[in-house]
Protein backbone atom coordinates (compact mmCIF):
# COMPACT_ATOMS: atom_id res chain seq x y z
CA UNK A 1 0.00 0.00 0.00
CA UNK A 2 1.18 3.53 -0.78
CA UNK A 3 2.55 5.37 2.23
CA UNK A 4 0.98 8.79 2.80
CA UNK A 5 2.96 11.69 1.41
CA UNK A 6 4.26 13.94 4.17
CA UNK A 7 1.57 16.37 5.28
CA UNK A 8 -1.34 14.73 3.45
CA UNK A 9 -2.52 12.82 6.53
CA UNK A 10 -2.44 16.01 8.59
CA UNK A 11 -5.52 17.25 6.68
CA UNK A 12 -7.62 14.41 8.04
CA UNK A 13 -9.01 13.39 11.41
CA UNK A 14 -9.23 9.76 12.47
CA UNK A 15 -12.52 8.66 14.05
CA UNK A 16 -12.67 5.34 15.92
CA UNK A 17 -15.32 3.54 17.92
CA UNK A 18 -14.75 0.12 19.49
CA UNK A 19 -16.98 -2.84 20.21
CA UNK A 20 -15.34 -4.96 22.89
CA UNK A 21 -16.66 -8.45 23.62
CA UNK A 22 -15.79 -9.82 27.06
CA UNK A 23 -16.48 -13.48 27.76
CA UNK A 24 -17.85 -13.68 31.29
CA UNK A 25 -16.17 -16.05 33.77
CA UNK A 26 -19.31 -17.96 34.73
CA UNK A 27 -19.29 -21.70 35.32
CA UNK A 28 -22.17 -22.35 32.93
CA UNK A 29 -23.44 -20.80 29.73
CA UNK A 30 -25.87 -17.91 29.26
CA UNK A 31 -29.06 -19.91 28.87
CA UNK A 32 -28.12 -23.54 29.58
CA UNK A 33 -26.35 -25.61 32.20
CA UNK A 34 -23.42 -26.92 30.14
CA UNK A 35 -19.94 -25.81 31.14
CA UNK A 36 -18.50 -22.52 29.88
CA UNK A 37 -14.90 -23.57 30.67
CA UNK A 38 -12.18 -23.04 28.08
CA UNK A 39 -9.92 -25.84 26.88
CA UNK A 40 -12.11 -28.92 26.54
CA UNK A 41 -11.99 -31.21 23.51
CA UNK A 42 -14.12 -30.17 20.53
CA UNK A 43 -17.88 -30.32 21.12
CA UNK A 44 -17.68 -31.65 24.68
CA UNK A 45 -19.41 -28.72 26.43
CA UNK A 46 -22.73 -28.91 24.62
CA UNK A 47 -26.31 -29.90 25.37
CA UNK A 48 -29.68 -29.73 23.56
CA UNK A 49 -30.23 -26.08 24.59
CA UNK A 50 -26.90 -24.79 23.28
CA UNK A 51 -27.34 -26.91 20.15
CA UNK A 52 -30.71 -25.31 19.50
CA UNK A 53 -32.74 -28.52 19.44
CA UNK A 54 -36.51 -28.11 18.89
CA UNK A 55 -38.53 -27.76 22.08
CA UNK A 56 -35.67 -26.55 24.27
CA UNK A 57 -36.07 -23.35 26.25
CA UNK A 58 -33.43 -20.88 27.49
CA UNK A 59 -33.05 -19.97 31.16
CA UNK A 60 -31.08 -16.85 32.07
CA UNK A 61 -27.81 -17.19 34.01
CA UNK A 62 -28.11 -14.92 37.09
CA UNK A 63 -24.35 -14.64 37.53
CA UNK A 64 -24.01 -13.25 34.00
CA UNK A 65 -26.46 -10.49 34.93
CA UNK A 66 -24.49 -9.68 38.08
CA UNK A 67 -21.23 -9.49 36.11
CA UNK A 68 -22.80 -7.22 33.49
CA UNK A 69 -24.07 -4.88 36.22
CA UNK A 70 -20.61 -4.82 37.86
CA UNK A 71 -19.00 -3.78 34.58
CA UNK A 72 -21.63 -1.13 34.01
CA UNK A 73 -21.09 0.36 37.47
CA UNK A 74 -17.31 0.33 36.94
CA UNK A 75 -17.80 2.22 33.66
CA UNK A 76 -20.07 4.85 35.25
CA UNK A 77 -23.09 3.62 33.26
CA UNK A 78 -26.75 4.00 34.12
CA UNK A 79 -28.11 0.52 34.87
CA UNK A 80 -31.36 -0.21 33.08
CA UNK A 81 -33.77 -1.66 35.63
CA UNK A 82 -35.97 -3.19 32.91
CA UNK A 83 -34.15 -5.36 30.38
CA UNK A 84 -35.42 -7.26 27.39
CA UNK A 85 -33.79 -9.79 25.11
CA UNK A 86 -33.95 -10.07 21.34
CA UNK A 87 -33.13 -12.51 18.58
CA UNK A 88 -30.42 -11.46 16.15
CA UNK A 89 -31.01 -13.56 13.06
CA UNK A 90 -28.27 -14.64 10.70
CA UNK A 91 -27.03 -17.90 9.28
CA UNK A 92 -23.57 -19.25 9.88
CA UNK A 93 -22.35 -22.80 10.36
CA UNK A 94 -21.19 -22.23 13.97
CA UNK A 95 -24.52 -20.65 15.04
CA UNK A 96 -26.68 -23.73 15.77
CA UNK A 97 -30.03 -21.99 16.29
CA UNK A 98 -29.72 -19.70 13.28
CA UNK A 99 -30.02 -16.72 15.64
CA UNK A 100 -28.20 -15.25 18.61
CA UNK A 101 -29.93 -14.23 21.84
CA UNK A 102 -28.81 -10.68 22.58
CA UNK A 103 -30.16 -7.31 23.71
CA UNK A 104 -31.33 -4.66 21.28
CA UNK A 105 -33.80 -1.99 22.38
CA UNK A 106 -33.29 -2.25 26.15
CA UNK A 107 -29.67 -3.16 27.02
CA UNK A 108 -28.55 -3.55 30.62
CA UNK A 109 -26.16 -0.54 30.73
CA UNK A 110 -26.56 2.88 29.12
CA UNK A 111 -24.05 5.70 28.71
CA UNK A 112 -20.96 5.88 30.88
CA UNK A 113 -17.28 6.52 30.21
CA UNK A 114 -13.78 5.19 30.82
CA UNK A 115 -10.81 7.42 31.69
CA UNK A 116 -7.62 6.83 29.69
CA UNK A 117 -4.15 8.27 30.28
CA UNK A 118 -1.98 8.99 27.25
CA UNK A 119 1.80 8.98 26.99
CA UNK A 120 1.99 12.80 27.02
CA UNK A 121 0.16 12.92 30.36
CA UNK A 122 -3.18 13.99 28.87
CA UNK A 123 -6.29 12.24 30.23
CA UNK A 124 -9.50 11.72 28.28
CA UNK A 125 -12.89 10.24 29.05
CA UNK A 126 -13.97 7.84 26.30
CA UNK A 127 -17.76 7.79 26.15
CA UNK A 128 -19.67 4.52 26.12
CA UNK A 129 -22.91 4.21 24.20
CA UNK A 130 -24.13 1.08 25.97
CA UNK A 131 -23.19 -2.37 27.27
CA UNK A 132 -25.42 -5.32 26.44
CA UNK A 133 -25.54 -9.03 27.27
CA UNK A 134 -25.55 -11.74 24.63
CA UNK A 135 -24.47 -15.30 23.97
CA UNK A 136 -21.43 -16.27 21.93
CA UNK A 137 -21.43 -18.28 18.73
CA UNK A 138 -19.35 -21.42 18.17
CA UNK A 139 -15.97 -21.48 16.47
CA UNK A 140 -15.21 -22.31 12.84
CA UNK A 141 -11.72 -23.67 12.13
CA UNK A 142 -10.46 -23.46 8.58
CA UNK A 143 -6.93 -24.75 9.09
CA UNK A 144 -7.56 -28.15 10.72
CA UNK A 145 -8.43 -30.09 7.57
CA UNK A 146 -7.16 -29.92 4.00
CA UNK A 147 -10.63 -29.73 2.44
CA UNK A 148 -13.25 -29.01 5.11
CA UNK A 149 -13.95 -26.41 7.78
CA UNK A 150 -14.50 -27.90 11.24
CA UNK A 151 -16.98 -26.62 13.82
CA UNK A 152 -16.46 -26.58 17.59
CA UNK A 153 -19.63 -25.61 19.47
CA UNK A 154 -18.12 -25.52 22.97
CA UNK A 155 -18.24 -21.72 22.85
CA UNK A 156 -21.84 -21.57 21.60
CA UNK A 157 -23.97 -20.01 24.33
CA UNK A 158 -21.09 -18.77 26.49
CA UNK A 159 -22.12 -15.45 28.10
CA UNK A 160 -20.70 -12.22 26.73
CA UNK A 161 -21.02 -8.55 27.38
CA UNK A 162 -20.42 -6.18 24.49
CA UNK A 163 -19.09 -2.74 25.38
CA UNK A 164 -19.94 -0.31 22.58
CA UNK A 165 -18.21 3.08 22.64
CA UNK A 166 -19.18 6.32 20.99
CA UNK A 167 -16.92 7.28 18.04
CA UNK A 168 -14.77 9.15 20.56
CA UNK A 169 -11.23 8.04 19.79
CA UNK A 170 -8.93 10.10 17.58
CA UNK A 171 -5.76 8.02 17.59
CA UNK A 172 -4.62 4.42 17.76
CA UNK A 173 -3.03 5.24 21.12
CA UNK A 174 -6.41 6.25 22.59
CA UNK A 175 -7.96 3.02 21.30
CA UNK A 176 -5.12 0.94 22.75
CA UNK A 177 -5.36 2.68 26.12
CA UNK A 178 -9.14 2.24 26.22
CA UNK A 179 -8.78 -1.48 25.56
CA UNK A 180 -6.07 -1.70 28.24
CA UNK A 181 -8.39 -0.03 30.76
CA UNK A 182 -11.25 -2.38 29.88
CA UNK A 183 -8.95 -5.37 30.34
CA UNK A 184 -7.86 -4.02 33.74
CA UNK A 185 -11.45 -3.46 34.82
CA UNK A 186 -12.70 -6.94 33.91
CA UNK A 187 -9.75 -8.45 35.77
CA UNK A 188 -10.18 -6.28 38.88
CA UNK A 189 -13.87 -7.22 38.92
CA UNK A 190 -13.15 -10.92 38.24
CA UNK A 191 -15.82 -10.98 35.55
CA UNK A 192 -13.47 -12.03 32.69
CA UNK A 193 -9.85 -13.19 32.53
CA UNK A 194 -9.11 -10.65 29.77
CA UNK A 195 -7.10 -13.17 27.78
CA UNK A 196 -7.15 -11.89 24.21
CA UNK A 197 -5.04 -14.78 22.89
CA UNK A 198 -7.71 -17.29 23.98
CA UNK A 199 -10.50 -15.07 22.67
CA UNK A 200 -12.11 -14.23 26.00
CA UNK A 201 -11.60 -10.56 25.17
CA UNK A 202 -12.13 -9.59 21.52
CA UNK A 203 -12.40 -6.27 19.77
CA UNK A 204 -14.00 -4.93 16.60
CA UNK A 205 -12.91 -1.46 15.48
CA UNK A 206 -15.14 0.92 13.50
CA UNK A 207 -12.82 3.28 11.63
CA UNK A 208 -13.48 6.32 9.45
CA UNK A 209 -11.74 9.54 8.44
CA UNK A 210 -12.91 13.08 7.76
CA UNK A 211 -11.32 16.41 6.95
CA UNK A 212 -10.28 18.27 10.08
CA UNK A 213 -12.97 20.72 11.11
CA UNK A 214 -15.83 18.70 9.65
CA UNK A 215 -18.57 17.44 11.95
CA UNK A 216 -20.14 14.87 9.65
CA UNK A 217 -18.70 11.38 9.98
CA UNK A 218 -17.29 9.57 6.96
CA UNK A 219 -18.28 6.05 5.92
CA UNK A 220 -16.87 3.61 8.41
CA UNK A 221 -15.29 0.20 7.97
CA UNK A 222 -15.46 -2.39 10.72
CA UNK A 223 -12.35 -4.50 11.32
CA UNK A 224 -13.44 -7.74 13.02
CA UNK A 225 -12.01 -9.97 15.75
CA UNK A 226 -8.78 -8.21 16.63
CA UNK A 227 -6.99 -10.39 19.17
CA UNK A 228 -4.37 -8.10 20.73
CA UNK A 229 -4.06 -4.47 21.71
CA UNK A 230 -1.14 -4.04 19.32
CA UNK A 231 -3.16 -5.47 16.43
CA UNK A 232 -6.02 -3.07 17.21
CA UNK A 233 -3.56 -0.20 16.90
CA UNK A 234 -1.95 -1.58 13.75
CA UNK A 235 -5.32 -2.09 12.06
CA UNK A 236 -6.38 1.48 12.90
CA UNK A 237 -3.14 2.95 11.59
CA UNK A 238 -3.38 0.93 8.38
CA UNK A 239 -7.03 1.86 7.82
CA UNK A 240 -6.30 5.56 8.33
CA UNK A 241 -3.66 5.46 5.59
CA UNK A 242 -5.79 3.31 3.29
CA UNK A 243 -8.90 5.44 3.58
CA UNK A 244 -7.03 8.75 3.20
CA UNK A 245 -5.26 7.42 0.10
CA UNK A 246 -8.58 6.38 -1.46
CA UNK A 247 -10.16 9.78 -0.78
CA UNK A 248 -7.10 11.69 -2.00
CA UNK A 249 -7.20 9.72 -5.25
CA UNK A 250 -10.85 10.60 -5.84
CA UNK A 251 -12.30 7.33 -4.57
CA UNK A 252 -15.15 6.49 -2.21
CA UNK A 253 -15.02 4.55 1.07
CA UNK A 254 -17.38 1.58 0.91
CA UNK A 255 -18.92 0.58 4.23
CA UNK A 256 -17.47 -2.92 4.52
CA UNK A 257 -16.60 -5.47 7.18
CA UNK A 258 -12.87 -6.15 7.05
CA UNK A 259 -10.42 -8.80 8.17
CA UNK A 260 -6.98 -7.87 9.53
CA UNK A 261 -3.95 -9.92 8.55
CA UNK A 262 -1.48 -9.76 11.45
CA UNK A 263 1.37 -11.04 9.24
CA UNK A 264 1.07 -8.31 6.60
CA UNK A 265 -0.49 -5.59 8.73
CA UNK A 266 -3.18 -5.05 6.10
CA UNK A 267 -6.97 -5.31 5.93
CA UNK A 268 -9.13 -7.08 3.35
CA UNK A 269 -12.87 -7.16 2.67
CA UNK A 270 -14.87 -9.96 4.33
CA UNK A 271 -18.34 -8.80 3.31
CA UNK A 272 -20.49 -5.74 2.84
CA UNK A 273 -21.28 -4.10 6.17
CA UNK A 274 -24.53 -5.33 7.71
CA UNK A 275 -27.11 -2.90 9.03
CA UNK A 276 -29.38 -3.55 12.02
CA UNK A 277 -32.33 -4.37 9.76
CA UNK A 278 -30.27 -7.10 8.08
CA UNK A 279 -30.44 -9.04 11.35
CA UNK A 280 -34.24 -8.80 11.62
CA UNK A 281 -34.16 -8.16 15.37
CA UNK A 282 -37.34 -9.07 17.21
CA UNK A 283 -38.14 -9.71 20.92
CA UNK A 284 -37.00 -13.10 22.24
CA UNK A 285 -40.33 -14.89 22.86
CA UNK A 286 -38.89 -17.50 25.23
CA UNK A 287 -37.46 -15.04 27.78
CA UNK A 288 -39.52 -12.70 29.93
CA UNK A 289 -38.25 -9.15 30.56
CA UNK A 290 -35.64 -8.94 33.31
CA UNK A 291 -36.59 -6.61 36.18
CA UNK A 292 -33.88 -5.31 38.54
CA UNK A 293 -34.23 -3.02 41.54
CA UNK A 294 -32.08 -0.50 43.37
CA UNK A 295 -31.51 -2.82 46.34
CA UNK A 296 -29.91 -5.35 43.96
CA UNK A 297 -27.65 -2.66 42.48
CA UNK A 298 -26.66 -1.34 45.92
CA UNK A 299 -25.61 -4.81 47.07
CA UNK A 300 -23.39 -5.32 44.02
CA UNK A 301 -21.87 -1.85 44.41
CA UNK A 302 -21.11 -2.50 48.09
CA UNK A 303 -19.19 -5.68 47.28
CA UNK A 304 -17.12 -4.20 44.43
CA UNK A 305 -13.35 -3.85 44.93
CA UNK A 306 -11.41 -0.59 44.72
CA UNK A 307 -10.83 -0.04 41.00
CA UNK A 308 -7.54 0.89 39.29
CA UNK A 309 -8.30 4.59 38.74
CA UNK A 310 -9.17 5.07 42.41
CA UNK A 311 -5.94 3.30 43.44
CA UNK A 312 -3.95 5.38 40.94
CA UNK A 313 -5.33 8.58 42.47
CA UNK A 314 -4.58 7.33 45.98
CA UNK A 315 -0.99 6.42 45.11
CA UNK A 316 -0.17 9.71 43.36
CA UNK A 317 -1.97 12.10 45.72
CA UNK A 318 -1.87 10.43 49.13
CA UNK A 319 1.29 8.31 48.93
CA UNK A 320 3.33 10.64 46.72
CA UNK A 321 4.24 8.05 44.10
CA UNK A 322 5.10 9.04 40.53
CA UNK A 323 2.57 8.65 37.73
CA UNK A 324 4.77 5.92 36.25
CA UNK A 325 5.03 3.92 39.47
CA UNK A 326 1.29 4.21 40.13
CA UNK A 327 0.58 3.10 36.56
CA UNK A 328 2.77 0.00 36.81
CA UNK A 329 1.40 -1.04 40.20
CA UNK A 330 -2.26 -0.64 39.20
CA UNK A 331 -1.80 -2.33 35.81
CA UNK A 332 -2.15 -5.74 37.44
CA UNK A 333 -4.80 -6.53 40.06
CA UNK A 334 -2.66 -9.03 41.99
CA UNK A 335 0.34 -6.68 41.96
CA UNK A 336 -1.83 -3.87 43.35
CA UNK A 337 -3.30 -6.21 45.99
CA UNK A 338 0.22 -7.20 47.13
CA UNK A 339 1.23 -3.54 47.36
CA UNK A 340 -1.94 -2.67 49.29
CA UNK A 341 -1.08 -5.36 51.85
CA UNK A 342 2.59 -4.33 51.96
CA UNK A 343 1.82 -0.72 52.88
CA UNK A 344 -0.23 -1.85 55.87
CA UNK A 345 3.11 -3.02 57.37
CA UNK A 346 5.34 -0.08 56.31
CA UNK A 347 4.79 3.62 55.76
CA UNK A 348 7.94 3.96 53.63
CA UNK A 349 5.85 3.93 50.46
CA UNK A 350 8.72 4.87 48.15
CA UNK A 351 10.91 2.03 49.44
CA UNK A 352 7.99 -0.38 49.12
CA UNK A 353 7.52 0.76 45.51
CA UNK A 354 11.22 0.47 44.71
CA UNK A 355 11.41 -3.08 46.05
CA UNK A 356 8.33 -4.15 44.12
CA UNK A 357 9.40 -2.47 40.89
CA UNK A 358 12.99 -3.64 41.26
CA UNK A 359 13.94 -6.86 43.03
CA UNK A 360 10.46 -8.41 43.13
CA UNK A 361 9.56 -7.66 39.50
CA UNK A 362 12.99 -8.82 38.33
CA UNK A 363 12.57 -12.12 40.21
CA UNK A 364 9.12 -12.66 38.70
CA UNK A 365 10.39 -11.91 35.20
CA UNK A 366 13.36 -14.25 35.60
CA UNK A 367 11.06 -17.08 36.63
CA UNK A 368 8.24 -16.21 34.19
CA UNK A 369 5.78 -16.14 37.09
CA UNK A 370 3.20 -13.78 38.54
CA UNK A 371 3.09 -12.18 41.96
CA UNK A 372 0.42 -14.73 42.96
CA UNK A 373 3.24 -17.31 42.86
CA UNK A 374 5.55 -15.26 45.10
CA UNK A 375 6.19 -17.02 48.42
CA UNK A 376 7.61 -13.89 50.04
CA UNK A 377 4.85 -12.49 52.23
CA UNK A 378 4.24 -8.72 52.24
CA UNK A 379 4.95 -8.54 55.99
CA UNK A 380 8.33 -10.23 55.44
CA UNK A 381 9.29 -7.73 52.74
CA UNK A 382 8.15 -4.92 55.05
CA UNK A 383 10.48 -6.33 57.72
CA UNK A 384 13.40 -6.14 55.27
CA UNK A 385 12.52 -2.51 54.45
CA UNK A 386 12.40 -1.69 58.16
CA UNK A 387 15.87 -3.18 58.71
CA UNK A 388 17.33 -1.04 55.90
CA UNK A 389 15.57 2.07 57.22
CA UNK A 390 16.88 1.50 60.76
CA UNK A 391 20.44 0.94 59.59
CA UNK A 392 20.59 -2.72 60.64
CA UNK A 393 21.56 -3.75 57.13
CA UNK A 394 22.60 -1.77 54.06
CA UNK A 395 20.59 -1.71 50.85
CA UNK A 396 23.17 -3.57 48.79
CA UNK A 397 23.38 -6.48 51.21
CA UNK A 398 19.59 -6.52 51.50
CA UNK A 399 19.25 -6.78 47.71
CA UNK A 400 21.98 -9.28 46.96
CA UNK A 401 21.99 -11.50 50.04
CA UNK A 402 18.98 -11.12 52.31
CA UNK A 403 16.25 -10.88 49.65
CA UNK A 404 17.36 -14.05 47.76
CA UNK A 405 17.65 -15.91 51.08
CA UNK A 406 14.12 -14.92 52.09
CA UNK A 407 12.79 -16.19 48.77
CA UNK A 408 14.25 -19.62 49.56
CA UNK A 409 13.28 -19.72 53.23
CA UNK A 410 9.55 -19.20 53.41
CA UNK A 411 8.30 -18.51 56.91
CA UNK A 412 11.45 -16.90 58.27
CA UNK A 413 11.40 -13.20 59.13
CA UNK A 414 13.93 -10.75 57.73
CA UNK A 415 15.47 -10.33 61.19
CA UNK A 416 15.89 -14.09 61.66
CA UNK A 417 17.43 -14.55 58.22
CA UNK A 418 19.82 -11.61 58.59
CA UNK A 419 21.03 -12.92 61.95
CA UNK A 420 21.50 -16.45 60.60
CA UNK A 421 23.55 -15.16 57.66
CA UNK A 422 25.53 -12.78 59.89
CA UNK A 423 24.50 -9.78 57.77
CA UNK A 424 23.73 -7.28 60.53
CA UNK A 425 25.76 -4.06 60.40
CA UNK A 426 28.40 -3.80 63.08
CA UNK A 427 27.79 -0.94 65.49
CA UNK A 428 31.33 -1.22 66.84
CA UNK A 429 33.27 1.87 65.74
CA UNK A 430 36.52 0.01 66.38
CA UNK A 431 35.62 -2.51 63.65
CA UNK A 432 34.77 0.24 61.17
CA UNK A 433 37.97 2.14 62.03
CA UNK A 434 40.01 -1.01 61.46
CA UNK A 435 38.49 -1.57 58.01
CA UNK A 436 39.23 2.05 57.08
CA UNK A 437 42.84 1.88 58.26
CA UNK A 438 43.43 -1.40 56.40
CA UNK A 439 42.09 0.11 53.14
CA UNK A 440 44.22 3.24 53.50
CA UNK A 441 47.31 1.14 54.22
CA UNK A 442 46.65 -0.99 51.13
CA UNK A 443 46.53 1.98 48.72
CA UNK A 444 49.06 4.62 49.90
CA UNK A 445 49.41 6.02 46.38
CA UNK A 446 45.65 6.60 46.19
CA UNK A 447 45.84 8.51 49.49
CA UNK A 448 48.26 10.95 47.82
CA UNK A 449 45.93 11.26 44.80
CA UNK A 450 43.05 12.10 47.10
CA UNK A 451 45.13 14.74 48.86
CA UNK A 452 45.89 16.27 45.44
CA UNK A 453 42.18 16.66 44.80
CA UNK A 454 41.16 13.42 43.08
CA UNK A 455 38.03 12.78 45.14
CA UNK A 456 36.95 9.96 42.81
CA UNK A 457 39.29 7.52 44.55
CA UNK A 458 36.84 7.43 47.48
CA UNK A 459 34.96 4.75 45.58
CA UNK A 460 38.04 2.54 45.52
CA UNK A 461 38.48 2.82 49.29
CA UNK A 462 34.78 2.20 49.96
CA UNK A 463 34.82 -0.84 47.68
CA UNK A 464 37.73 -2.32 49.62
CA UNK A 465 36.07 -1.53 52.96
CA UNK A 466 32.79 -3.12 51.87
CA UNK A 467 34.69 -6.19 50.70
CA UNK A 468 36.63 -6.51 53.96
CA UNK A 469 33.56 -5.99 56.12
CA UNK A 470 31.41 -8.29 53.95
CA UNK A 471 28.90 -5.47 53.70
CA UNK A 472 28.26 -5.34 57.43
CA UNK A 473 28.78 -1.60 57.75
CA UNK A 474 26.71 1.51 57.24
CA UNK A 475 28.03 2.95 53.95
CA UNK A 476 26.96 6.53 54.69
CA UNK A 477 28.56 6.71 58.13
CA UNK A 478 31.65 4.84 56.95
CA UNK A 479 32.05 7.24 54.01
CA UNK A 480 32.01 10.19 56.42
CA UNK A 481 34.61 8.55 58.69
CA UNK A 482 36.78 7.67 55.68
CA UNK A 483 36.81 11.28 54.45
CA UNK A 484 37.66 12.51 57.96
CA UNK A 485 40.56 10.05 58.15
CA UNK A 486 41.90 10.96 54.68
CA UNK A 487 41.67 14.69 55.42
CA UNK A 488 43.74 14.15 58.57
CA UNK A 489 46.63 12.51 56.65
Amino acid sequence: MTILTAGIGDKYELVVGLEVHAQLSTLSKSFSSDSAAFGAGPNQHINPVSLGHPGTLPRLNKKAVEYAVKMGLACNCTINLRNTFARKNYFYADLPKGYQITQDQMPICLGGSVLVRLADGVTKNIAIHHIHMEEDAGKSMHDQHHADSLIDLNRAGVPLIEIVTEPDMRSSEEAGQFLSEIRKLVRYLDVCDGNMEEGSLRCDANISVRLKGQTKYGNRCEVKNLNSIRNVQRAIEHEFERQVNIIENGGHIDQNTLNFNADTGETSVLRSKEMANDYRYFPEPDLTPLALNQEYLDKILKDMPTLPNALYKKYTTELGLSDYDAGVITADKDFAHYFETLITYTDNYKAATNWLMGAVKSHLNDHNSSIKDLHLKPETLAGLIKMVDSGQINNSTASHKLFPALLKNEGKSAEQMAAELNLLISSDNNDVSRFIQDAIAKFPDKVKEYQKGKKGVLGLFMGEIMKSSKGKIDPQKTNQLLIKELEAK
